[in-house]
């Protein structure tokens, strides 16, 4: 299995996360004032758009001609990295902001960031050792973001203002 092989799925999800993207930027700018004003959700918002960051920039780096499945990994796993700060950092705050009697609802809205990055580094990893599984790992990542994503907007243009 060759990158190459990978080429639409690549392209159609960079423009996907790219959409998403602008989606959760536009829900931001709306709701801005009330989404500063509940702890937690300007990092949870910030590592949603890190994770999209992720999906676009994994999505076009794979769709570079002719480059070897190992220095793709090296770049998924750069930016994997990058986004697994930021969800590390939104775990923390949310969590942190959880009431003490409902802190499960914190862990579980931090596992959904969590679970969106980690695809990203297993993938990169086996990619760097010349592995082609870590093509599905990516993409079940990029999945997870889509789905996340969408769940994170709504939460951003809806949600907030119950």
């Amino acid at each position: 299995m060759e990158l190459a092989d990978w080429g639409g799925f690549f392209a159609a999800s960079a423009g996907a996360a790219a959409g998403l993207t602008g989606l959760i930027i536009v829900a931001m700018s709306v709701n801005i004032g009330t989404i500063i004003g509940i702890p937690g959700m300007t990092s949870r918002a910030g590592a949603t758009i890190a994770t999209l960051v992720l999906a676009v920039v994994a999505s076009i780096t794979a769709l570079v001609p002719g480059q070897p499945l190992p220095l793709y990994g090296v770049e998924v796993l750069v930016f994997g990295a990058v986004a697994a700060v930021f969800a590390g950092e939104s775990t923390v705050r949310v969590i942190a902001a959880s009431p003490r009697g409902s802190r499960g609802t914190g862990v579980l809205k931090s596992t959904v960031v969590i679970a969106q990055v980690l695809p990203y580094l297993v993938g990169a990893l086996l990619l760097v050792t010349d592995d082609a599984s870590g093509l599905g790992w990516i993409a079940g990542g990029i999945v997870l973001v889509f789905i996340g994503s969408v769940l994170n907007a709504w939460v951003l243009l809806v949600e907030i203002l119950r």
